[in-house]
This record gives structure tokens, sequence and C-alpha cells, in this order.
């Protein structure tokens, strides 16, 4: 199966907005096993939407689109496959009533606009689209398909890991291609290239199942991807080299697939039955939006103090003047007192704070711009790091909230926690 990735949209090309779905949906077909030939970006003009979808058709099997499914005039993607299938735009009554319930549960009315978005060439049928709008389609000519997906990257990831991937897996296993199944493992705590020394004859005699590390945000993923003719052989596979992955590097490896830190640390959390309270300065808030973000957060988070000013330290925190006047706001002194304090003001099991010089101003000889302290109390016992990142001010501070949940993650992963 040859695929093809369509971007559509001219803000795409204009920079305005950085395209991220087409990075995933290229990473996605390469863990099924699906070879991507060409990835095209095209504006908002019927004449071009309709050349590029000509081409693509003329020389791939499977088409995946993305954005022009919304309720404006310049979302030309349904008016485009129309063109290409030579059909004309049909009103379907099940589009329209995906698009009545997503109004009803948002408790809105629907604009009149929003009937273009029910309007879908005759061939066309509807995947559905659970979290926007816009009903999605899949066309099958042949050995030839065609999905168009939303271009709200939220949308697009939502229904292409609940509608599509299991269509696709259904496909290639009816036409007995052999299965590809991957797993990610999660790791902080050591670089890139310190990993790689630790795995590298692994890396280099790799066959059934491969490896591919690749750098993110304060942490390292391991792609294993494993084949053969199931799925149950192919987790025999990714066991077998898990297990001596995890023999030499274990202790970095914090989750799995589409785990992160805060879900992780969520979990953790969960089963000690312990509260957690956070005290950010640097990084404004950060490190309690990561992990309110996962859902059932409330079991275990208290809240947190967004501690900016040196007054809020003291005042709310109880940080002492003097701790402040002989050491300054960006220290380990001042973590240690904004991780107590934290503890005693909420009552929590668990505290965090980070306190740190995101920059650009603000930083001295003593005390360079990227400078961090976080700090960890685990029931009483403090766990200090001090970091020093070289990125611009959100840069910095998105490393300093990394940092300090994975000085999190070790603290209540180790058996001197419990």
């Amino acid at each position: 199966m040859k695929a093809e990735i369509i971007c559509i949209g001219t803000e795409l090309l204009l920079g305005q907005i950085v395209d991220t779905n087409a990075a995933f949906l290229a990473k996605e077909l390469a863990g099924l096993g699906i070879d991507l030939y060409h990835k095209t970006t095209v504006g908002d003009n019927l004449e071009r939407v309709a050349a590029a979808l000509e081409l693509a058709w003329s020389r791939s099997d499977l088409l995946i689109l993305s954005g022009g499914l919304g309720p404006t005039q310049d979302d030309l993607t349904r008016e485009g496959v129309a063109r290409l299938l030579n059909e004309e735009l049909e009103f379907n009554s099940e589009a329209w009533r995906q698009v009545e319930a997503y109004f009803r549960k948002v408790q809105r009315s629907i604009p009149e606009s929003n009937r273009r978005q029910a309007m879908f060439p005759s061939s066309g049928k509807i995947i559905p689209n659970h979290l926007g709008t816009a009903p999605c389609m899949l066309v099958e000519k042949g050995r030839q398909r065609l999905i168009a997906l939303p271009g709200v990257p939220l949308e697009l990831k939502g229904v292409w890991e609940l509608r599509v991937i299991p269509y696709l897996r259904q496909i290639l296993m009816s036409e007995n291609k052999q299965v590809l199944t991957s797993r990610v493992l999660k790791i902080v705590g050591i670089g890139e290239a310190a990993l790689e020394e630790k795995i590298i004859d692994l890396i280099k005699s790799q066959s059934n199942p491969t490896i591919a590390p690749y750098a993110d945000k304060g942490e390292v993923a391991l792609r294993l991807t494993a084949k053969s003719g199931s799925e149950t052989e192919n987790n025999r596979l990714l066991g077998l080299m898990e297990e001596e992955i995890a023999q030499r590097v274990g202790e970095y490896i914090y989750g799995y697939n589409a785990d992160n830190l805060e879900v992780v640390i969520g979990r953790l959390l969960k089963k000690a039955g312990w509260s957690l309270a956070t005290a950010e300065s640097c990084t404004g808030g950060l490190v309690a939006h990561r992990i309110t973000n996962v859902p059932g957060s409330s079991e275990y988070y208290l809240g947190g103090v967004n501690c900016y000013s040196n007054s809020l330290k003291i005042s709310v925190l109880g940080v002492s003047e003097a701790t402040i006047r002989e050491y300054g706001a960006v220290s380990e002194e001042a973590s240690k007192a904004m991780v107590t304090g934290v503890r005693n003001l909420t009552g929590a099991t668990v505290g965090l704070s980070v306190t740190g010089i995101a920059g650009p101003g603000g930083g001295s000889t003593q005390k360079s711009v990227g400078l961090v302290y976080l700090a960890v109390d685990i029931k009483g016992r403090i766990i200090v790091d001090k970091r020093i990142f070289p990125y611009d001010r959100i840069g910095n501070k998105e490393a300093a909230a990394q940092a300090v949940l994975s000085l999190l993650w070790k603290g209540l992963a180790s058996k001197n926690s419990y």
C-alpha cells in the first residue's frame, strides 16, 4: 500500500500555522508498515486542490487529507474530492445529524453556514468526528482509498486513533500483509547519546524488532517495531527486546507509548493514596497546568501557589526574608523553603517547587539566565536539583517544568519513598 498525505490550507503555506498533522500522520503510517512516498501542501484554491488530488490519485493507493472540512467558503476539500470523482455534492443526512449532535452537546445554535459540512460527494462515506463539527470522509474505489480528516490537530488525532487505525489494520490483515507493532519506551534522566552508548550493540545488531531512538523535550524515546504474521508474535518479540533494554537502562524508563510524566506521576500518587501541591515561580503555573491536564487529577492534586514575587513567597509560603536576602530567591535554600511551605500550607503528602531565571534578563555573573532550582518533598524527605538551561524564555520555562516533573517521578518511583 503506497500512501500520500495532502495538507490543505493557505495558512500552512504562509507559515501562520505549523503543520504538525503531516508529521503525526507520517509517523503513524510508518508504524502501520504503510509506505509513504509523497507529502503535499496546497492552499485554499479549488483548482490547485483538485490538481493535487488528481496527481496523488494517479500514483498512490491511499490518500490521507488534512484540513478544508470546515463551514466557510475557503474550506474546499469536499468540492475538490467531488471534482476528482466527477460527482456532485449532495446533502448527507447522516453527516448533518453529526453536526446537529455536536451543537446540541455544546448548547449552541447552528449557523446556517455549517450546512456546508453535510455536503458530500455521492460515493463519500461518513467517518464520525466525536471532537468537532466536521464529519470526516472515506472514499473507496477498487484498491484505492481516500480519507479526509479535519485540520484541527486534536480532532485529527482523535478520529485517526478511534476510527482510521482499526480500518487500516483490518485492510492490512485481509490482504495477508505482515503486521507491524510498535512500542515506545519513554525515558528521562539520561541523554540520547548516553542512552545510545548503553544499547549500541543492540542497535547495531537490530533486525526484528528494530530500535529507533529519538529525542523529545527533556526526554528520550525508543521506538521498538516488530514485524510478523500476527500481533501476538510481535508482542512476544517486543517483550524480549524490552527486557534486554530494561536490564541496561530500566531505571530511566518511566512509561510507554502515549504516557507522559504527569500521567505516570498521577498513577503513582493514586496507588500510594498521596496528595500533591506545587509552588512555582519561574514556570508561572506551567507545572500545575500539566498536572491538571490529566483526567482525574483532582483525586490527588490539591492545588498550587504561583508565587512569582518575593513578597508572595514570604507571606504565603513562609519563606524567610533572611533566606532570600542571604541566598536569593533563585537558590537551593529558597527552593527547599518553598516546597516545605507549600506542604505546610496545604497539608499535601508530596510537594514540589521550582524557582529560576527564565530570561532574557535577570541573569548575573553569579547566576546566569536559565538557572533553576527544583525541589521535591515526599513526606519530609527533600530532594533538590540544580539545572541550567540554554533556551529562550519559553524554552527555559518548559524545560524547568519537565525537569521538576522528572525529579518528582524519580522520587516517587524510588523504593525509599514508601
